[in-house]
């Protein structure tokens, strides 16, 4: 029994409504699937239905952007109750950000002599949830790119004249926000963020796990991330970080790990919802 716990669906910036999702799980034989959409959680209560009609387990989840330090990085929280009012409250907040980030977007596209309009975006992406995918999708598909890759190379990745810095709360208080809605905190794909120097303060504010299996770490790097989740007595996780098709092509299937590991999970969260967990003073 095998499972993937890093998903995108159109909730957020992957292409795969829920139904399609489980769809490719059942196909790629999972016994459970996880929904890490981006700043929402709103994707989950159709997923579960749509993992329920294809006999896989579903865990709700969400994926938050952070910083500790000045330095970026992606929370996973897992099990989280989909009610909570403090969390979707918060999750409001982000998405009214992200929204207000692709206006600021658009609007150095246009500085730049391309006249792309903020409502072509939140057309493409008819979600709450926007993201610089969306963008370059509308780019192709105004005719001012050819491909996703190259509106990221010459208008959205870091320091390009469309990129727009993302506004992002404390890691410490992402960590709480997910504990209170009882659920259990993971940091997403660290080989991608390169911030394990801000692990230890992350593991005495209470982080929960560590995604040591994804799509774009190395069979080295996931070795790497298993010794340091020992050292720290940490949970061991790994995703796809599918997003459908708006990568290329689509991960799920490409990173499944033992069903050992959902079940440790669960029991850690269940932790959080009774209060049995206390977390370390960060100093």
């Amino acid at each position: 029994m095998f499972a993937d716990l890093h998903l995108h669906t159109n909730f957020s910036d992957g292409t795969y409504t829920p139904e399609e999702l489980a769809s490719h799980g059942k196909r790629h034989g999972l016994a459970a699937m996880a929904l890490t959409d981006h700043d929402t959680v709103e994707g989950c209560a159709r997923m579960g239905v749509a993992c329920e009609s294809q006999e896989i387990e579903f865990l709700s989840g969400t994926e938050l952007t952070a910083e500790v330090n000045g330095n970026e990085l992606h929370l996973l929280g897992y099990c989280v109750d989909l009610e909570n009012k403090k969390l979707l409250t918060e999750v409001a907040r982000f998405q009214a950000v992200r929204q207000n980030r692709i206006r600021e977007m658009v609007v150095r596209l246009n500085k730049m002599n391309v006249p792309l309009q903020a409502e072509a975006v939140f057309k493409i992406a008819n979600c709450r949830s926007p993201g610089r995918p969306h963008v370059a999708r509308a780019l192709v598909q105004a005719g001012f790119c050819s491909s996703l890759d190259e509106a990221f190379e010459r208008y959205l990745k870091a320091n390009r004249p469309g990129w727009v810095p993302k506004c992002k709360m404390s890691a410490f208080d992402a960590i709480a926000l997910v504990h209170q809605a009882g659920g259990a905190v993971v940091m997403a794909h660290p080989g991608l963020n390169r911030t394990d120097d801000v692990i230890p303060e992350l593991v005495q504010a209470g982080l929960d796990g560590i995604e040591c299996f994804h799509s774009k770490h190395s069979a080295s790097t996931s070795r790497y991330y298993l010794e340091i989740a020992e050292h720290h007595h940490l949970l061991v996780t790994g995703g796809s970080d599918c997003h459908g098709m708006n990568k290329g092509k689509p991960l799920i299937g490409s990173v499944k790990i033992p069903y050992q590991h959902v079940e440790k999970l669960k029991e850690r969260a269940a932790e959080w919802k009774a209060g049995a967990v206390r977390t370390q003073p960060v100093s």
